[in-house]
């Protein structure tokens, strides 16, 4: 019996909610898949559902069911459906959140249509259009233009600005006009992708091999540890050639697209048309289209950052989770997954090869996963030497930079060569004070102090926007001893240029590069230039391949160790090593500049030696000790609220139906505040479970109830699993 009911998930943001509902299936609407998007009558309301399910049967009465109103989408694939449910359930968000993460872009919630087509007026020259241009018929010279342009092409033309020329000729006979679908590709800035296909070297054609055994077995995860500037892109490179060569596609996550243009750039130079892009800074039918192109097989490579990991790849074969230590690979909306995981369990649903590659591997990588090393660069050169600078040592007035950083940077002006500055903070300066009477300058939506940004003559708080003049005097006291503590980008900004002028600086972070494809740009400048000064926050850090640079320095390199966080050994030693990296990668070698106010710290003496393996030993030890992960799961529940005692109310309540339902051995800590952001109070709890599934478990049947209790309203509560 063929089905006649479509179990339907709304797309409706309601947690409360429990799905799917059961849609009878008219034979006029045609062929309905898993995956289908369809409008459909919801008590009241006409919105958008995802089809999850397909059964003969359903425990309603024929009579009672409804019927869908119209199919909009063929929408996601059946896979692709089964892992935006996992996703749902394993970050214990709602299914409808779970599906839009696969759906076609532009799918809303509303009972409108997504991004339509892009459809574009062509003409070609008729056989009349051709006589007249040999004299038949008198032509004004516009005419005649359009006439000899569409004459030299062998396709049917755009009419673009000879849109109006074309429809009198059209009117005439001498031009057949018509409207076709053109796909909306989008542009990228090319930075440094090399001319022709260089020969690997042992540990590259072995790291292909292996990669290459999963791809005819069935599967697998392979760490793919390779120092900087080894050639890790290459092996992506041909691992993806491999998967195509037996019918497969690929998937090829970066942190973050505008910063990895040189990885972008490879593939598209190597697969051409084949490779898609994905990410968010595409307008909407650009993403539209490339993913369109995806699920028809006319691209089989998709390159984005972590959203990427749900294209629709047919035959996916295999999946690259480039510099996978990068916390940008977690979602901080809802729901909050971590790419890294679910490229793991989208790999094991296609029987494909999960290759993650980093130099500076996450513990838990470095634990559980089989690794291929390449410990050499991929030109033989060797890593740069590192020094490590203590700032303790001077005097408070000499300003944010060493003197051997003054000096070293003064030498490449002189040497007229390149160098990259990595600096955490971006605006002049992070905080002010009264030096009279103590007052400090806060945000008054957040507790957080507003940093100054001189340029533009302000002080800005970076979570929610707030904006005031610099101040000129303080308002408690009246004083104008204004003290400006701490040094951002665009202090230090200012200072290297004193240093290094005539040689450009060119500053890389959210404020210089804001607009769409700043980055790019930025980059592809830094890239051609003959010599100057990359300067900018953590961006500068992330896989950048500038053969070029014979300096790199790290301004304030222990300012990740003074986060509240167990992962902070782990993000010091990873930004101070990719750092290193970028320096000492052409003939001329290079040096690391390594300023910081804790030069014993265990991330900073194992980075300085470029020793992966020594760091990674005893951060899992140190973890073991404190049962953190990779040894438990965290879990952590947010409450935001207007005021105070609602969000304690709440996180209280929610404790209390939590407490009962966790797994032996796992520990409950809270209520605990968080700081208030945007005139919103926050709490939260956090859960510490041995087991992952049990823990998870716990925490969505708690969660669950809470929000359909009636003291929940107007309380915005969030999980994170994994928070980062």
């Amino acid at each position: 019996m063929s089905p006649a009911i479509a179990k339907v998930e709304p797309l409706t943001t309601a947690r409360a909610l429990r799905g799917p509902f059961d849609y009878l299936l008219p034979e006029r609407l045609g062929e309905i898949d898993v995956g289908s998007v369809l409008l459909v009558p919801f008590g009241r309301q006409r919105i958008h559902g995802v089809v999850v399910a397909l059964a003969s049967e359903s425990e309603l009465a024929p009579e009672r069911l409804a019927e869908p109103i119209a199919i909009l989408e063929r929408g996601a694939t059946p896979d692709l459906v089964a892992l935006g449910l996992w996703v749902a359930r394993e970050y214990c968000s709602t299914p409808a959140r779970g599906l839009e993460l696969v759906l076609p872009p532009g799918t809303g919630r509303s009972g409108r249509g997504g991004v339509g087509p892009r459809r574009e007026l062509q003409a070609v020259l008729t056989d009349a259009g051709r006589a007249a241009l040999d004299g038949g018929e008198r032509l004004g010279p516009k005419q005649r233009q359009a006439l000899a342009r569409l004459a030299a092409a062998s396709e049917p033309q755009p009419a673009g600005a000879e849109r109006d020329s074309l429809r009198r000729l059209a009117k005439r006979g001498l031009v057949d006009l018509s409207e076709a679908e053109v796909g909306r590709r989008p542009a990228v800035v090319a930075v440094g992708a090399p001319a022709g296909r260089p020969e690997l070297n042992a540990a590259q054609v072995e790291a292909v091999e292996r990669i290459t055994a999963g791809l005819d077995e069935s599967g697998g995860e392979l760490l793919l540890h390779g120092v900087t500037g080894s050639g890790k892109t290459e092996v992506y490179l041909a691992a993806a050639e491999a998967a195509l060569e037996r019918g497969r596609g690929a998937i090829v996550l970066v942190p973050e697209i505008g910063l990895t243009p040189q990885t972008v750039s490879r593939f598209q130079s190597r697969f051409g048309d084949g490779v898609a892009l994905l990410h968010s800074a595409l307008s909407a039918g650009e993403r539209r289209d490339e993913w369109q192109r995806l699920r028809n097989g006319e691209a089989r490579i998709c390159v984005g950052p972590r959203s990427a990991v749900f294209a629709p790849v047919a035959g996916l074969g295999l999946l690259v989770v480039d510099e996978e230590h990068d916390s940008s690979y977690k979602q901080e909306s809802d729901p909050r997954y971590d790419a890294r995981d679910v490229a793991r369990r989208r790999a094991e649903q296609a029987g494909a090869v999960l290759v993650s590659g980093s130099a500076t591997p996450r513990p838990e990588s470095w634990l559980a996963t089989e690794r291929i090393e390449m410990p050499e660069r991929a030109d033989g050169s060797p890593l740069p030497a590192v020094s490590v600078l203590d700032m303790r040592e001077r005097d408070g007035r000499e300003g944010p930079l060493h003197a051997r950083t003054r000096a070293a940077l003064a030498e490449v002006a002189e040497r007229r060569a390149k160098a990259i500055v990595m600096v955490p903070r971006r605006g002049w300066s992070p905080h002010l004070s009264c030096r009279d009477c103590g007052h400090t300058w806060r945000c008054p939506s957040c507790d957080v102090s507003l940093v100054m940004h001189r340029a533009r003559g302000v002080i800005r708080c970076h979570h929610c926007g707030h904006t005031e003049p610099v101040p000129q005097r303080c308002p408690e006291c009246d004083s104008v001893a204004i003290g400006h503590h701490g040094a951002g980008t665009e202090r230090v900004a200012e200072l290297v240029t004193d240093l290094v002028t005539p040689l450009p600086v060119f500053r890389l972070d959210s404020d210089s590069a804001g607009v769409r494809g700043a980055h790019g740009r930025i980059l592809g400048q830094f890239d051609r230039a003959d010599a100057g000064v990359l300067l900018g926050t953590q961006m500068v850090a992330k896989g950048h391949d500038f053969p070029d640079v014979v300096l790199s320095v790290i301004v304030d390199a222990d300012s990740s160790l003074r986060f509240p966080d167990f992962r902070a050994e782990e993000r010091t030693f990873a930004l101070v090593a990719q750092l290193a990296g970028r320096s000492g990668r052409g003939p001329a070698g290079g040096r690391v500049l390594v300023q910081t106010l804790a030069p014993g710290a265990q991330a900073i003496e194992h980075a300085a030696r470029h020793d992966t393996a020594g760091f990674a030993a005893g951060e899992l030890e140190r973890r073991r000790e404190l049962s953190y992960p990779p040894f438990s799961t965290l879990i952590r529940v947010d409450f935001a609220a207007p005021e105070a005692r609602a969000a304690d109310n709440a996180a209280a309540q929610t404790a209390a139906r939590l407490r009962p339902l966790l797994p032996s051995g796992a520990n409950l800590l809270g209520p605990a505040p968080r700081f208030r952001l945007r005139d919103r109070e926050r709490r939260q709890l956090l859960i510490k479970a041995p087991e992952r599934e049990p823990g998870v478990a716990a925490v969505r049947e708690a969660v669950e109830a809470a929000v359909a209790a009636r003291s929940m309203r107007g309380v915005q509560l969030a999980v994170d699993v994994d928070p980062q």
